[in-house]
């Protein structure tokens, strides 16, 4: 664990806006593992509760290996669930749960427990709650999704995650949405959260499939598509596909997921990797894959993860399926007006990446494109340490749009 954190940026500021009583402002060394310490700044970003960034402090040290971070994240919960804190708790359960394999039963619980005390403490009623029915050949199931309506709202947003986001940790933000003036569909597509959990739908790279299916039980005709992290290719790719979606925010730009996978292993692996794909020879992918996994404690829950949320059974399936996350051959098709939102040292997703999807996208009625830089404490993947600045950005932007619209 030799990557060092970040140091904070700017001192916190929990001076939250209408509808956003967290949203700290600053982005912290907590842990010297820059994986482990983007986690944590990451929950924290949402709740703003100093108490909680302290807490965190104290259990750093003792955490160098993902039963360590479950151990102490757990513990953290149950005491904060103790002492009335609820919310605190809610995201403390979100990551312990994160990093267990997906056949562990303690996930199960813990995601229940995140999911239900988030809905409590944001007072999320039964009736915001909906189910939308999905049907891709043989797969079937239901998509998870909550719909937040304002008085006479300047148009509808449709949010949804990536690769690994809950619904329930965006409330803050969905808030945010809604309380500048706009109507929030966000839903879970396959792959994600509930749509995983409770009906086993595996990701598909087709995302214009469940973009259709929540636009069709809800009678959408005219939305503006939010996708955050990998989101930003769902976002584009339903775009491309979807005449309904007007217009596109790529809150994280996600030009190529399998380039991004790639970025965790060492350059000699990557390129051994890339010929044995390209050959087909998937029992050698495997072995390499595999032997990489037992290397790196990142490489190997990330391995476990992606086959789980894909529904692949080897290194090499998932590999293959990956290749097909790229937005490179259907940018072309977007004609829509669109806004890109990338961090300058994003960890995840190398920033060559904006720029080669803002060269991509040719036929945009407008492109407006936004890389958050350190000074202002949104240098990181999707905006952790100011997504306060995030949401601005992205009203500030609909709220042009909306103004476009009406001038006629």
């Amino acid at each position: 664990m030799s990557a060092q954190a970040t140091a904070a940026l700017s001192p916190p500021s929990l001076l939250g806006l209408p509808g956003m009583p967290g949203m700290p402002i600053g982005y912290h060394a907590i842990h010297a593992d820059l994986s482990l310490n983007f986690q944590m700044n990451r929950w924290f970003s949402w709740v703003g509760d100093l108490g909680m960034l302290e807490e965190m402090r104290t259990v750093a040290p003792r955490i160098a290996t993902y039963a360590d971070w479950q151990r102490e994240f757990a513990a953290l919960a149950q005491q904060a669930l103790t002492t009335g804190k609820n919310v605190r708790a809610a995201y403390y359960f979100r990551a312990a749960e994160f990093f267990l394999l997906a056949d562990d039963p303690k996930r199960r619980q813990m995601r229940e427990q995140f999911v239900q005390l988030t809905r409590d403490h944001y007072g999320v009623k039964p009736g915001d709650q909906h189910r939308v029915p999905y049907a891709d050949g043989s797969t079937r199931g239901t998509l998870p999704a909550y719909r937040f309506t304002p008085a006479n709202p300047k148009g509808c947003v449709l949010f949804f995650g990536g690769f690994d986001s809950y619904l329930e940790e965006l409330f803050l933000g969905f808030f945010c949405l809604r309380d500048a003036g706009y109507e929030v569909v966000a839903f879970e597509g396959p792959g994600q959260g509930g749509a995983l959990f409770e009906s086993g739908l595996p990701m598909t790279h087709e995302w214009e499939k469940p973009v259709a299916a929540v636009l069709n039980h809800f009678q959408l005709q005219d939305v503006t598509v939010i996708g955050l992290s990998m989101g930003g290719y769902f976002a584009i790719r339903g775009a491309a596909f979807e005449p309904r979606v007007q217009r596109v925010v790529a809150y994280g730009v996600f030009f190529d997921a399998f380039d991004c996978n790639l970025r965790q292993m060492p350059t000699s692996s990557r390129v051994a990797l890339l010929i044995l794909l390209s050959l087909r020879l998937d029992v050698l992918v495997n072995a390499l894959v595999r032997h990489a996994a037992r290397r790196s404690m990142v490489i190997g829950w990330g391995l476990h993860q992606a086959m789980h949320v894909t529904g692949t059974t080897t290194p090499a399936a998932y590999l293959h399926a990956i290749q097909r996350y790229t937005t490179a051959e259907i940018s072309s098709r977007v004609t829509q007006d669109v806004l890109l939102l990338a961090g300058s040292e994003d960890h995840y997703v190398p920033v060559q990446q904006f720029y080669k999807q803002i060269a991509a996208l040719k036929n945009t009625g407008s492109l407006t494109a936004r890389l958050f830089t350190r000074a202002e404490s949104a240098q990181n993947h999707c905006q952790a340490g100011n997504y306060r600045l995030a949401f601005q950005v992205i009203t500030t932007w609909l709220d042009s749009q909306a103004a476009r619209v009406q001038q006629g």
